[in-house]
């Protein structure tokens, strides 16, 4: 059916979209502005996260910076290579942190929601403020569904592990009460810092392809190379941060997120 012009405006000649008020003004539609309104609200929310991701990844990049000079134990990486050896011995660690997940999703639902992370930060001794915390788990949520899963945890324990450990390499204390997990997000930050040629805490185009071609033997094409940054770069700004980084690499991991987890429980409670 074809719209005439008689579809389109009123008896009064004015838009269907407006409506007259009692000095024969228009003023918008109550449906248009509820509409308006929930436009607003939507593009508010994206803004928000959008802020909370670069207050953290801002943070991490100057944290970074910082434990590159108190940590010269963390630049020994000399080859790409050398970082995917490790890739079946890190994925087997990670693996290890099925258990702890499972002990802070305390409804077992496969996810970690706002109260179970603070639980699981208090247990853990981590000190943030509420805006910190907050900060955490909108930046980690990245499906943005309101919960953490499994894969969205690693990034946030070891983004907790990175702000807590000191800048300088005095202190030896265990932060996370597991030396053998603090050892593999020590890894983690490892392959960032090979990865990271000029040192300013963050990764472009230009870094990934000095990292993947310095050596003649691990020359990797250019496609490959291109590929590898566009999985890292989530937000397409040029740019690769820490956190950035580590969703790459624990998708590379084969890291899942809850659906295996959920699969995993359901054939458990069945073998019970």
């Amino acid at each position: 059916m074809q719209l005439g012009r008689s579809d389109w405006w009123d008896v009064n000649g004015a838009p269907l979209g407006l409506q007259q008020n009692f000095k024969g003004k228009s003023a918008p539609c109550p449906a248009l502005k509820f509409l308006a309104n929930r436009f607003a609200s939507m593009f508010c929310c994206c803004s928000c996260h959008t802020n909370k991701y670069r207050r953290l990844d801002a943070k991490l990049e100057r944290k970074m910076i910082e434990l590159r000079r108190g940590h010269p134990e963390l630049t020994r990486i000399r080859s790409i290579n050398s970082v995917i050896m490790k890739f079946p011995q890190l994925k087997e660690d990670i693996r290890n942190l099925r258990g702890v997940f499972e002990q802070y999703d305390e409804n077992c639902d496969g996810t970690i929601d706002g109260e179970e992370l603070r639980k699981c930060l208090r247990e853990l001794q981590v000190d943030l403020a509420d805006q910190e915390t907050n900060d955490l788990f909108h930046s980690c949520d990245v499906d943005r569904n309101g919960v953490i899963q499994f894969n969205e945890f690693i990034v946030l324990l070891c983004i907790v592990y990175l702000l807590i450990k000191p800048s300088g390499s005095a202190d030896t204390l265990s932060r996370l009460g597991s030396p053998q997990l603090e050892a593999t997000f020590d890894t983690f930050v490892e392959a960032f810092f090979y990865m990271d040629k000029n040192g300013d805490g963050k990764l472009n185009k230009k870094d990934l392809v000095m990292a993947l071609t310095e050596a003649p033997w691990e020359r990797s094409a250019g496609c490959v190379t291109k590929t590898r940054f566009k999985e890292m770069d989530r937000d397409k700004d040029g740019n690769v941060g820490f956190r950035e980084f580590l969703f790459a690499l624990t998708d590379w991991l084969g890291i899942e997120s809850d659906e295996e987890m959920t699969v995993h429980k359901i054939v458990a409670s069945n073998v019970k």
